[in-house]
């Protein structure tokens, strides 16, 4: 049955983002796929084409020109008639108006079970004006939403901006939706196959963009373990991002991951306290303190580390160190590489309206208590769950279970059998208000 639903993609991004322009790639290009098109801009006249590619031509009307800013039904009514010839399509693309929150019109793929039963979300789709969207997410709350709902970001336009900005602007996006997958485009030129087909929820794959997204977010964002001599070392940075960078350097009894586990517990707990300030040429001990180093003058900058027993240690730093080019080496040595390394998956310093959340968890999850604490969940913060997707493994079940939700709606379904994979459960929240602690602990209980 699941092979059966017509995949349905919705287009979204503010104005003059490029939509347009995506879509018309889409509808020229020679892809073999059969596209139906329900097109839609604001107006008071409500015109809405619906061209399907190699069949006749056919005109809607609706209400008014903005899908989004009608009940339902007239997208509804819309598909229905699509359905009727969908011999002569496989897929639909629906484009919302540049000034719409998209979620009504995910919802209405949830909305009833005769859509649900022919009609799958395969994926929403959002183009950000790389040059203009500042000026939008600081005053357009739809503009956030629509990033938060988006699988996909293409971040377009990039041709009209630094590399800087452009660097700069996806680490905001990836703050709203650390879950969809980025990608940089001029004149809407992207690969359709990755826009097109994307089988809807895939972690996997988002989890080979960002492996990290699922981990706990720290307050640092990389670590490694040094074995270091009695002797004095130096710290050396270069310019970076930022004027200042905290660490924290802690002995560990040795060079292994779980070391690393265990020590990380600590600087999070040091990160969040009163930080010693060093300048250029000042020095700094293995101890359970924050240093700041302090970053401001232009150029190479050198710190002490004077280190009096033997031993492994880790250095726990707020940035990457390639943003810094930090290297640590013994006076007048070379630099020495970690025995053990990790990248973590740094908290926001900004105040994000709009964040996401993302659970891991082991173990069978009871089938009753999950509907009920979903069930709860929803009737209680849905209006602030943008999107909600995950793969389960439910107890008795020999395949994966499959969801997403909107808002409040929702819908799952058995998928392929876990075979050989470890049977784990993964969860992804896109909103307002997440409480991640909640929502693990929340989660935690559903587990047989």
């Amino acid at each position: 049955m699941e092979n059966q639903r017509v995949p349905v993609t919705v287009l979204t991004g503010f104005l003059g983002s490029g939509k347009t322009t995506l879509l018309n790639r889409i509808l020229t290009e020679e892809h073999g796929k059969r596209i139906a098109v329900i097109e839609n801009e604001f107006g008071e006249i409500g015109i809405d084409q619906a061209l399907v590619v190699n069949a006749e031509e056919e005109i809607f009307e609706m209400n008014n020109g903005c899908i989004c800013c009608t009940v339902r039904g007239d997208l509804i009514r819309i598909i229905g008639n699509l359905m009727r010839r969908k011999d002569k399509f496989d897929h639909i693309l629906v484009e919302t108006t540049g000034l719409a929150d998209p979620s009504p019109v995910a919802q209405t793929f949830f909305v009833d079970e005769e859509m649900r039963e022919q009609l799958k979300l395969d994926g929403i789709v959002t183009l950000v004006d790389a040059l203009h969207v500042w000026q939008h997410l600081e005053e357009s709350k739809e503009c956030q939403e629509q990033i938060a709902f988006a699988d996909i970001v293409l971040l377009n336009k990039t041709d009209l901006v630094t590399p800087e900005q452009l660097a700069e602007l996806e680490r905001r996006v990836r703050a709203i939706n650390a879950m969809a997958r980025i990608y940089r485009t001029q004149n809407a030129a992207v690969e359709i196959d990755r826009v097109l087909d994307i089988g809807g929820f895939d972690l996997e794959r988002a989890l080979s963009v960002k492996p990290t997204f699922l981990e706990p977010e720290y307050p640092f964002e990389w670590a490694g373990i040094y074995h270091l001599e009695p002797d004095r070392y130096i710290l050396t940075l270069q310019d970076g991002p930022d004027p200042a960078m905290a660490l924290v350097c802690l002995p560990v009894p040795d060079p292994g991951e779980a070391s690393l586990e265990a020590s990380q517990k600590q600087a999070v707990r040091l990160f969040s306290g009163r930080a010693k300030l060093r300048e250029p040429g000042q020095g700094l001990t293995p101890q359970a303190a924050l240093v700041e180093l302090q970053l401001g003058e232009a150029g190479v900058k050198r710190f002490a580390l004077e280190v009096t027993e033997a031993g492994d240690y880790a250095l726990f730093t707020q940035h990457r160190p390639e943003e810094f080019a930090l290297v640590l080496a013994a006076e007048g040595g070379q630099a020495l590489q970690p025995l053990v390394e990790r990248i973590y998956e740094a908290g926001h310093t900004h105040d994000e309206e709009v964040t996401s959340v993302g659970i891991e968890m082991p173990g069978a999850v009871h089938p009753k208590k999950l509907s009920e604490w979903l069930s709860r969940l929803l009737r209680e913060q849905g209006t602030d769950i943008f999107r909600m997707k995950g793969i389960l493994h439910l107890q008795g079940e020999e395949r994966r279970y499959v969801f997403q939700g909107v808002h409040m709606l929702f819908d799952g379904n058995p998928d392929r059998p876990w075979g050989s994979k470890p049977r784990t459960n993964q969860l992804v929240f896109i909103g307002r208000n997440l409480d991640r602690e909640q929502l693990t602990r929340e989660f935690a209980a559903c587990l047989a």
